[in-house]
C-alpha cells in the first residue's frame, strides 16, 4: 500500500473516533448531526474538492432515502395498521392459546417472529406485552414454572424480534446494507431467514428455559394490570382488546388469514422476484412484471394497500382514526429516517474521497475474514454510538468496495453478517435495553443477564450461521 492509501485509512479510524466521541460526549450529538458532521470533515481531510462536497453529501443521503426511506415509511404504517385493527393480537393468540406450558416458549417464538417481519424491535414488543404479561400471569398462578413465568415468555419474544430487526430485511438495517453493498433483496431474504431460524431457537426458547430459574423478575403489578387487564382467567384481555383489558364495542373481529396475509404480502412478493429472475429469461413478461413488484417501494405499497382495504376499513376503525394513526406512526421514525439519511451521506463521501478504494486495497492484504470483519465493525460501532442503524450504515460504508468483487450469496451473507453485528452487546446506551428493564420491572444486573445477553446471542450465533453457509458461498 502506498503512504496515500495509509493517510486515507487514518483519516477513516479518526472519523470513527470522531463520531462515536461526539455521540458519546457531553455533546451528546443526534446520530444524524454526527454523521453529516463527520462526513465533511472526512472530505475535508481526504482532499475532495470543496466544490462536490456537497453534491456527495446530497446525493448520498438522497439517494438511500429514496429507496430505503419510503419502504421504512410504508413499513412503519403497515406495522400500525396491523396493530390498530387488533391483527398483530389476533395472530399472536392463535398462535398461543392451545399451546401447553412446556412448549408455551415456542409458541410464543413463532408469533413474535411472524409479528416481527414488519415491525420494529420496540414496537413488536410492546404490540406482544400484553399477551406475555397475561400468559405469564396464568403461569405464575398456576405455579408451572420455575423461575420468572416473564422471563419464560420475554426471552424467545426478545430474540425473534431483535433477530428479525437485525438480520432480515425488508428492516431498515438489512435493507440498508442491501442498498450499500448492492445485494440481491430476495436472495438476503432467503438467506436471512436461513440463518435466523436457528438463531432465534438458541437465544430464545433455549437460553430462556436456562435463564428464567435464576432471574426472579416481577413487574410492576399496575403495569400487568393496564397491559393485562384485571382478570386473570385464561390468557388475559379479550379479543381485540386493548391495554385496559376492554374491547372497542365499534371494533370487527380481524379474521386470521386477511391478519396473516397483510404480513406477508411484501415479503412474498420480494421473495417471488429473485424466483422469477432465477426461471424466466430476460425477455419474459412475468419476468417483467415480478421484477418490478419485487421491488422494495412496491412490494411495501402493495403490503400497505392491502392491510389498509383488508384490515384497516374491514375492522371498523374510522378513516379519520386509520389516518391520524399513520401520521402519528411517522413521526415516531423520524429520527430514524434522518440516521439512515446521514449514513448515506458518509458512506458516498468515503467512496467519492477515495476512502473506499482505499479500503478495498487494505483488506486484499489482509487475512481476516470479509464476514467477520463486517460484523466486528458493526458490533463495535452499534455498541459505542449507541445504534443499531449506526453500526450498520458505518459498516456498509467501509466495506462496499469490498463487497463489490464477490458473489451474490456471499454478498447476501455479508449484510446478514453486518445485521448480526449490530445487535450485539446492547446496553445502556441503546433505547431497547431500557424498555426491557423498566417493561419488566428488571434491576440493572437482571437486565444485562436477560437482554443484552440474548441480543449478544443472537448476534454471535447469526455470524455463525453466515460463516457456515459461506462454505458454500
Amino acid at each position: 500500500m502506498t503512504g496515500h492509501t495509509w493517510t486515507l485509512l487514518i483519516i477513516l479510524a479518526a472519523a470513527i473516533a470522531a463520531l462515536i466521541l461526539l455521540i458519546n460526549s457531553r455533546l451528546r450529538f443526534h446520530p444524524f448531526v454526527a454523521l453529516m458532521t463527520v462526513s465533511v470533515g472526512v472530505a475535508l481531510a481526504a482532499g475532495e474538492p470543496v466544490e462536490k462536497i456537497a453534491d456527495s453529501l446530497e446525493s448520498g443521503a438522497g439517494g438511500i432515502l429514496g429507496n430505503v426511506g419510503v419502504t421504512l415509511a410504508f413499513g412503519t404504517m403497515l406495522g400500525r395498521l396491523l396493530s390498530l385493527s387488533g391483527a398483530t393480537d389476533r395472530i399472536a393468540r392463535m398462535i398461543v392459546d392451545r399451546a401447553g406450558t412446556r412448549s408455551l416458549p415456542w409458541y410464543m417464538t413463532a408469533a413474535a417472529f411472524v409479528i416481527g417481519i414488519p415491525m420494529f424491535f420496540e414496537i413488536g414488543l410492546i404490540v406482544l406485552l400484553p399477551l406475555i404479561f397475561s400468559v405469564a400471569r396464568r403461569l405464575q398462578t398456576e405455579h408451572d414454572v420455575k423461575g420468572s413465568p416473564y422471563i419464560y415468555l420475554a426471552t424467545p419474544a426478545i430474540a425473534a424480534l431483535a433477530t428479525l430487526h437485525g438480520m432480515v430485511a425488508p428492516h431498515p438495517g438489512p435493507l440498508v446494507a442491501v442498498e450499500g453493498l448492492h445485494a440481491n433483496l430476495g436472495l438476503t431474504i432467503g438467506i436471512g431467514l436461513i440463518c435466523a431460524i436457528p438463531t432465534v431457537i438458541v437465544a430464545g426458547p433455549v437460553y430462556g428455559r436456562w435463564i428464567a430459574p435464576r432471574l426472579d423478575v416481577r413487574p410492576d403489578p399496575e403495569l400487568i394490570a393496564r397491559f393485562a387487564g384485571n382478570e386473570p382467567t385464561g390468557t388475559g384481555a379479550r379479543e381485540g382488546a386493548g391495554p385496559e383489558g376492554v374491547a372497542p364495542a365499534s371494533r370487527n373481529t380481524v379474521r386470521t388469514g386477511w391478519a396473516l396475509a397483510a404480513v406477508l404480502v411484501p415479503v412474498a412478493l420480494m421473495l417471488l422476484r429473485t424466483l422469477a429472475e432465477l426461471v424466466y429469461g430476460e425477455s419474459s413478461q412475468v419476468r417483467h412484471v415480478l421484477t418490478f413488484t419485487g421491488e422494495p417501494v412496491p412490494a411495501m405499497l402493495a403490503g400497505f394497500l392491502f392491510a389498509l382495504f383488508a384490515l384497516g376499513y374491514r375492522s371498523g376503525v374510522s378513516a379519520d382514526e386509520i389516518r391520524s394513526s399513520l401520521t402519528d406512526s411517522l413521526k415516531a421514525v423520524a429520527s430514524i429516517l434522518l440516521i439512515i439519511a446521514g449514513g448515506g451521506a458518509f458512506n458516498q463521501v468515503l467512496e467519492d474521497s477515495g476512502i473506499g478504494k482505499a479500503v478495498e486495497s487494505a483488506a486484499s492484504g489482509m487475512h481476516i475474514n470479509v464476514l467477520l470483519l463486517g460484523w466486528l465493525l458493526a458490533l463495535l460501532l452499534s455498541f459505542s454510538t449507541g445504534s443499531a442503524t449506526v453500526g450498520i450504515v458505518a459498516a456498509t460504508g467501509i466495506l462496499a468496495p469490498v463487497a463489490g468483487s464477490g458473489s451474490s450469496l456471499h454478498t447476501a451473507l455479508l449484510v446478514v453478517a453486518i445485521g448480526a453485528g449490530s445487535i450485539g452487546l446492547n446496553y445502556v446506551n441503546h433505547a431497547g435495553f431500557w424498555l426491557v428493564k423498566e417493561s419488566f420491572g428488571m434491576t440493572l444486573g437482571q437486565a444485562t443477564k436477560s437482554h443484552t445477553a440474548i441480543q449478544t446471542i443472537v448476534s454471535v450465533c447469526g455470524l455463525l450461521m453466515a460463516l457456515l453457509i459461506s462454505i458454500w458461498a
